[in-house]
């Protein structure tokens, strides 16, 4: 499976042979890799070498390293979890230029809009509705501005969910659960604001109810670009 290790690049050249062994599945989740002696003496390095390459492909999440008598490096099943939360804290820390989460909710947004109208079922329509009337209490019974734009938030990701592409609902999840961080900062709490985003949804809601993916493209787009500009001001 492997072979001795080019002089030139000896650590790296281990990590990337062994990475390509778990990506191309000759080394499935759940088994374990040969063991440290038998990983020495097939790339002929060191075993401090060696441990340190299983050190990365550990915080890759490629591998588990365990104890014991039945310990070894295990392989791992590939988890979304770390990009995800590096994402996720690039938002919450406002690493991200706000011009350039503009650009991004803009297009892709407008996408997950369109493919959400062509792929809905009559229970998506249910849980967007039930989210729909959760936003409208917020802003009409019983006011609560950060309520409010925590059910937007799930209307999104609820759209990224109908619209059935896991990385457009994964994105759309490290997003709106930490875009507060950005409205904070910008976004002044007029209610007039909250009534206009909640008309938008409303609009939203209806197009992709009934099937229209170039209407609530556009909706989609208008409504990022609105409130995008309530914060900008």
């Amino acid at each position: 499976m492997f072979e001795k290790a080019k002089q030139n690049r000896i650590f790296q050249d281990v990590v990337d042979q062994i990475q390509e062994a778990i990506l191309d599945g000759r080394i499935q989740p759940g088994e374990k890799l040969p063991s440290e002696r038998e990983l020495k003496e097939t790339f002929h390095i060191s075993r401090g070498t060696l441990r340190e390459a299983l050190r990365v492909l550990e915080q890759k999440g490629l591998i588990e390293i365990r104890l014991g008598v039945h310990g070894g490096a295990i392989v791992t099943q590939v988890s979304t979890e770390p990009m995800l939360e590096s994402l996720s804290l690039m938002v919450r820390r406002k690493e991200i230029p706000f011009e350039n989460l503009q650009e991004f909710r803009s297009s892709v947004e407008a996408d997950i809009a369109s493919l959400a109208a062509q792929r809905r079922t009559p229970e998506d329509l249910e849980i967007l509705a039930k989210i729909l009337e959760e936003a409208r209490h917020h802003l009409t019974e019983a006011y609560d501005w950060d309520a409010f734009i925590a059910a937007d938030g799930r209307f999104h990701q609820e759209l990224a969910r109908i619209a059935r592409n896991r990385l457009f609902s994964l994105v759309q999840k490290a997003v709106h659960e930490n875009i507060h961080e950005y409205y904070e900062a910008y976004l002044s709490r007029k209610p007039e604001i909250l009534d206009e985003n909640h008309q938008d949804l409303i609009d939203l809601f209806n197009a992709v109810k009934d099937g229209n993916g170039v209407r609530a493209a556009a909706l989609m787009s208008s409504h990022v670009v609105k409130f995008d500009r309530h914060m900008t001001r």
